[in-house]
């Protein structure tokens, strides 16, 4: 079953890769979700950089109260910030084969809140 599951993502993951890519004036806002932490990047695959990167084991998200799901919002506005201050206003989402819905949605919903564009 596990198999599976990680099987099927991966599938999910290389189809929308195929059609999203990011530049270093559009990058690529790629999430990745454990079971305990959410992670959240701004990636130029043009040159193969990361340009700014925010996660849930910062201490001011982890020690602050919550849910996973609030946190993850708390993430995606600390990426927004971090987006702003290189100079970053527009990006293209890549939730990396996991659904929309939850943690993903609520990191997309804090990065927009903070001011990113997609």
């Amino acid at each position: 079953m596990i198999r599976h599951k990680v099987f099927k993502r991966k599938k999910i993951k290389a189809r929308v890769r195929g059609k999203i890519s990011g530049t270093a004036t559009c990058p690529r806002l790629s999430v990745f979700r454990s079971n305990k932490q959410i992670y959240a990047q701004l990636i130029d695959d043009q040159s193969g950089k990361t340009l700014a990167a925010a996660n849930s084991r910062i201490d001011a998200i982890d020690k602050a109260e919550g849910s996973k799901v609030d946190k993850a919002f708390k993430v995606g506005q600390e990426l927004a910030a971090k987006a702003s201050q290189a100079g970053i206003s527009k990006v293209v989402f890549d939730r990396n084969g996991y659904l929309y819905h939850g943690r993903v949605k609520n990191l997309a919903e804090g990065a927009r809140d903070g001011g990113l564009i997609f």
